[in-house]
This record gives structure tokens, C-alpha cells and sequence, in this order.
């Protein structure tokens, strides 16, 4: 048994946030069909969207692939005996595209009213915004993240695709469908879910919200503030090795052990002290200097100090506490045995999630897919020749 293993997804998306929502359920069990475009389509799919066969691409992992042309009148007809038994439809169309297809809420709860919709956009269904197209870093600028990364006086440092992307929208969409889905044991319907990675971005900033309400509206500036590099406690430092080392000792204690480690106790009553922070900063930045990164990092952790060190993505992979936490997994493929893979993040006592098939090539489980809904060889052949399936 699996947590979602009773749960069946139709996934039209396309880009990131998308197959992220959905790998995240199938990794945890949910039965995954993606709705692909025709290969000519202009809805294709875009170079790095994470989906097609791709031996290595997680975000198409646990799942199944049927290729429909949505702009063809039986194609739509396939799409909606899919719906009759599924329980989520999630979409990452621009407002407006799912009414155009026929494949909208509206038209499909008429089908299926246990159906949970997820549109997953940039700026949502509603707002002045909402036909504006975007990406990551457009939205984390909505949003306010963007202006609080980086150090004064210096552009913004962009944060890969990481918070909108994948956190304001694929885990927020993933959270935002097990809601309804629970909401429907209750209910006895589904719902529409209007899930914007702009709001996600803001939503992922509560608490700093909170602190400029708090504060009478002071913003918060990039390496300004507590927790994004203005004070000596949580902050990175460059070793001899030219590797870089995180310190994060907020609490009292943890800041004291650090000074100590220093050979600086005298600067323990001075964690927040605006006059002393450039005297602290120095020195800390010339003790760093005399190890390398590995070597702080083994006295460090031995010593009762936030400190991590800080790894390229290789070295992160290569870890042994994420090694030890199954964070790398492997997967078997039929063309390139076995290759690696990112393990799943949740980690479920009773219902454990896991990571059974690669990703589908476009297309691959359409005949199955066909045949289980009623459709005989001579019929599949007609749809085929018509272009409604491929």
C-alpha cells in the first residue's frame, strides 16, 4: 500500500512547477497519466520543461504518457472518459487556454463533480496580472523575494528557479490538492483550485510580512536584516581552501561556542551589536582563513555550532548524510539500466513513498491507455490516422 495509490491524476501541464506537483504525488503513489501535446504542437513541450524519456529526468518518473491533440473533437472525447474515473486534472495553461480546448472546471465537473482542478499559473485566474506571462524570476520579483537576496549596494543574486518555480508552485499545488482531496471526503465533491506562484512567493514569506506589519513597515533590504547576512552569527566565510562555510548561531548558546571556537570570548555580549559588527566580521573572516572548509566543519560540528559547509551541487550528491537519508536512489531503465535519481523527500513511516519507473518517452502508454477505455484495435487505428492520438 501506498499513501496515494487510489488516487489517479490527469497532468496536462508542461513546464516545471507542473510535473514537480506531479512527481511528488506519484512518488507517493498517485497513478500519473500525462496528457502530451502532438510533437508539431505549439504547445509542445519547451527545452528543460523535465518531461518526455529522458533516463535521468525525475519530474517525468511514476508515470504513464498518452499523446492527444486536445484541439481535435475526438481527442477531447478521450479526454473525457479519462475524466469519468479521475479524481485531480491539473493544468499550467495561461488563463483562458482550457476554456479554448474544452477541458476547463466548469465543463468537467459536469463529467465528474468529485473532480479536485488544479490550474497552476504565474499570477492566478484573477487580477490585473493574471495574461501576463513569466517566469521564476519574474514572479519571486512580484512577490518581494528577489529585493531581499543578494548583498547591499549589488544586484539582485538570482536564486536558480527554486522558490517560485518549484516551491510557490509545484509543492504549493501538491499541498493545495491533498487539501481538496481530504475536503472531498467531506464534501462528497471536488473543487477548483486557483494556485498563482505569486502568491505562493508571498505566502512563503509570512513571516517576513509579519516582521514589516510588526515593524510599522520597515523592509527588509538584501544583507540587511537578521537572517539574509547582516550579522557576524548567521553568515558565510570563505575558508583557505577557497570553500565557503555557513554559520547560522542565532541562539545564545550557539553564538557562545562559536566566540570560543574564535578564541574571541569577549565578543559573546556583542551578537547583535551594531557598533561592534565590522570588528567581529573581521576577525571571524581571518580565522576562517587559517583552515580549509572540510577541516572547520569537523571541528565545528563537534563543538555545538550551526555550521554547515557549502557544497556544489556534486558535492552535495556525494554527502554521506544524504546518501544515509536516501537522497540519491536509483532507478532501473530499459535502454540505460541503472541510473541515479533524486530519492523522495517524504518520508512516511507506514506508507513510504518510492521511485518505481522512469519517465515515459511521449506517447508511450497510449495504445494501453486506449484499450482500457473501451477502444478495440480498428478504433485506436481510425484515431491514429486522424491525429486525435499519437
Amino acid at each position: 500500500m501506498m499513501a496515494l495509490d487510489d488516487i489517479r491524476v490527469l497532468d496536462l501541464s508542461r513546464l516545471a512547477p507542473g510535473p514537480f506537483c506531479t512527481m511528488m504525488l506519484g512518488d507517493l503513489g498517485a497513478d500519473i497519466l500525462l496528457i502530451e501535446p502532438p510533437p508539431d504542437s505549439r504547445a509542445g513541450n519547451a527545452p528543460g520543461s523535465g518531461r518526455g524519456g529522458d533516463a535521468y529526468n525525475a519530474l517525468g518518473r511514476n508515470k504513464r504518457s498518452i499523446i492527444l491533440n486536445l484541439r481535435d473533437d475526438e481527442a477531447r472525447a478521450v479526454f473525457y472518459k479519462l475524466v469519468e474515473t479521475a479524481d485531480v486534472v491539473l493544468e499550467g495553461f495561461r488563463p483562458g487556454v482550457v476554456q479554448r480546448l474544452g477541458v476547463d472546471y466548469e465543463t468537467l465537473r459536469q463529467k465528474n463533480p468529485r473532480l479536485v482542478y488544479c490550474s497552476l499559473s504565474g499570477y492566478g485566474q484573477t487580477g490585473p496580472y493574471a495574461g501576463l506571462v513569466g517566469h521564476d524570476i519574474n514572479y519571486i520579483s512580484i512577490g518581494g523575494a528577489l529585493g531581499m537576496i543578494g548583498w547591499p549596494g549589488q544586484p539582485p543574486a538570482i536564486p536558480m528557479n527554486i522558490i517560485a518555480d518549484f516551491a510557490a508552485g509545484g509543492l504549493h499545488a501538491a499541498y493545495a490538492i491533498l487539501a481538496a482531496l481530504h475536503a472531498r471526503d467531506r464534501l462528497g465533491r471536488g473543487q477548483f483550485i486557483d494556485a498563482a506562484m505569486s502568491d505562493g512567493v508571498l505566502y512563503l514569506l509570512a513571516s517576513s510580512i509579519s516582521g514589516y506589519y510588526a515593524s510599522g513597515g520597515r523592509v527588509p533590504e538584501a544583507g540587511a536584516t537578521m537572517l539574509n547576512g547582516s550579522i557576524p552569527a548567521y553568515n558565510v566565510y570563505q575558508c583557505s581552501d577557497g570553500g565557503w562555510i555557513s554559520i547560522g548561531s542565532l541562539e545564545p548558546h550557539f553564538w557562545a561556542n562559536l566566540c570560543r571556537v574564535m578564541g574571541r570570548e569577549d565578543f559573546i555580549p556583542h551578537q547583535f551589536d551594531g557598533e561592534k559588527r565590522e570588528e567581529i566580521s573581521a576577525h571571524f573572516r581571518a580565522q576562517f582563513k587559517s583552515k580549509t572548509r572540510d577541516e572547520w566543519f569537523d571541528v565545528l560540528r563537534e563543538t555545538d555550532i550551526c555550521a554547515a559547509p557549502v557544497y556544489g551541487l556534486d558535492e552535495a550528491l556525494r554527502d554521506p548524510h544524504n546518501l544515509a537519508r536516501e537522497m540519491v536512489v536509483e532507478v532501473e531503465h530499459p535502454e540505460e539500466g541503472r541510473v541515479k535519481q533524486v530519492g523522495v523527500g517524504t518520508k512516511l513511516s507506514e506508507t513510504p513513498g518510492s521511485v518505481r519507473v522512469p519517465a515515459p518517452a511521449p506517447g508511450q502508454h497510449t495504445d494501453d491507455v486506449l484499450t482500457g477505455l473501451g477502444y478495440d484495435a480498428e478504433a485506436v487505428a481510425s484515431l491514429r490516422e486522424a491525429g486525435a492520438v499519437a
